[in-house]
């Protein structure tokens, strides 16, 4: 969708601008869950981003599923242009992130009333201003001394960046988010006890700048340079001091080719980290938004065959709890693992767990409303024997699943392209779902931002269930998504008759 021009600014009279990280691939169920969950509007969303207006506290914005990083938005503008001069495109950097004094105060006061300081927002008010105002030919010798070392601090380390980011090529970023991963949230602005925060700490606010670019920008200057650059002028203009390690506040900078966005991280470790399991398998973002699409309802029964450690089911289970669960895997590791996370989440009442082959389920024909599986790949995993079991294991799916259910699988690329070869129609093509959800080569069916879908797949899914063993299951979308460094695909089908009729 087309961005919005121009800058998005917050003031404390103004609360609810936002953006949200999501993987590649998740945009339109991260834009639809907004919608859903928040009552959200004016959402919009690019690769690797949703934008959305809301009226919400931090309690329901923590409930988010299928986003990684969550943000209070400060600015969002258009790409900034690109030229052979460094010292000129640092300052066109610097003009988009320093305003004036009050326009921090304004986003400080926002941050603190969405942390529930609201109180004392007024008290410390006129003593803010003073000392983002304090201008450079202030007569108080220490407060100088200490502010040229601020500075001095900054250019001489490198300004913190996101974990785990570098500045590499465009080619090599792929979109890919990456996540801060530190302690909990503390209380702000005051480190201390929780009382009013005293002068002495009002005047040495501490921040970190985090930065991430790509594109043409990332050809000219790197993320620890526009960093620095962006530091050292916050330092000068507000009187507030660098703090790599533990800061009040951190301000994150994405420039791109798509747009210049500025920013604060709402929370300090990622909505993906889910407290409630302990041993991570499925990225937890992916499961759900494959539970999103199996239509579980009240009562319903819900299976993953092949459970591996319980992701699927966990994410199912915490969002739709009315529902019944079942796993089961053929590897004792895997289910053991499985059970640690049910206990730990608490889910010992909704998920049940049996050692069985996917292969041949020791359960009745068609007893469960939606079937969810990670089919297994990777290098741990015998692709080659995953893809000669695919006409079984979905056949054994297909058997245990009620008429008008549904079956949602994940599959990685090869195995997707071996299922195509195991179709053998000659002049049918496989869908090549995009990011977005559109299809290159064939119609794909993909949740747009207001949550509806377009067309039915066609391809590798349909001709292969067209045989006339899966005659019953009609596929009813493809959606690609990303696993990192892996993508994948995941495929939804609707039961529409009695096995075999």
């Amino acid at each position: 969708p087309p961005h919005r021009p121009g800058l998005v600014k917050m003031s404390s009279a103004e609360l609810g601008w936002f953006f949200c990280t999501a993987g590649r691939g998740l945009e339109p169920f991260l834009a639809r869950e907004v919608r859903t969950r928040l009552g959200a509007t004016e959402v919009d969303w690019v690769s690797g981003k949703v934008f959305f207006r809301a009226a919400a506290g931090l309690g329901e914005l923590r409930k988010l599923r299928s986003g990684e990083r969550l943000f209070l938005l400060l600015k969002k503008h258009s790409p900034l242009p690109v030229s052979g001069n460094k010292g000129k495109m640092l300052h066109e950097i610097k003009s988009l992130v320093i305003e004036e004094p009050k326009y921090w105060l304004d986003i400080i006061s926002v941050w603190r009333k969405l942390h529930g300081h609201e109180g004392k927002t007024d008290d410390i008010s006129q003593e803010n201003t003073l000392a983002l105002k304090r201008k450079s030919e202030e007569t108080n010798t220490a407060s100088k001394r200490q502010k040229t070392e601020q500075v001095r601090a900054i250019e001489s380390e490198e300004c913190q960046v996101e974990a785990g980011e570098r500045c590499v090529a465009p080619e090599r970023m792929r979109g890919q988010e990456y996540w801060i991963n530190n302690k909990t949230s503390s209380e702000f602005p005051s480190k201390g006890s929780g009382e009013n925060p005293t002068a002495k700490e009002k005047l040495s606010f501490s921040f970190r700048v985090s930065c991430r670019c790509s594109g043409a920008i990332a050809k000219m200057l790197t993320s620890q340079e526009i960093g620095r650059a962006i530091g050292i002028a916050l330092v000068k203009q507000c009187g507030w001091h660098a703090d790599l390690r533990d800061p009040d506040i951190e301000i994150f900078v994405h420039l791109n080719d798509i747009h210049s966005v500025v920013g604060i991280p709402l929370f300090r470790l990622p909505l993906a980290n889910r407290e409630y399991i302990r041993t991570a398998g499925l990225r937890s973002t992916v499961a759900w938004a494959m539970a999103s699409l199996a239509e579980i309802s009240a009562g319903a029964l819900v299976l993953d065959p092949m459970c591996g450690l319980g992701t699927i089911l966990l994410e199912a289970a915490k969002e739709w709890p009315e529902a019944c669960y079942w796993g089961a895997d053929i590897s004792d590791s895997q289910l053991e693992g499985a059970d640690g996370n049910i206990r730990t989440a608490g889910l010992m009442d909704k998920i049940e767990l049996l050692k069985a082959s996917v292969k041949a389920l020791p359960l009745p024909s068609e007893s469960f409303d939606s079937v969810i599986s990670d089919i297994p790949f990777g290098k741990k995993f015998k692709v080659t024997n995953e893809a000669q079991l695919l006409p079984d294991i979905l056949q054994e799916m297909e058997r245990v699943l009620r008429v008008g259910g549904t079956i949602v699988l994940l599959l990685s690329q090869d195995l997707r392209k071996r299922l195509d070869g195991l179709t053998k129609c000659a002049g049918s093509d496989s869908p090549e779902a995009t990011a977005d959800g559109d299809s290159l080569a064939a119609p794909a069916k993909a949740l747009s931002v207001d949550g509806n879908s377009s067309s039915l797949a066609h391809g590798v899914g349909e001709s292969f269930l067209s045989s006339r063993h899966f005659r019953s299951l009609v596929p009813d979308g493809v959606y690609a998504v990303s696993l990192g460094k892996t993508d994948a695909f995941i495929y939804k089908y609707r039961k529409v008759s009695a096995a075999g009729n």
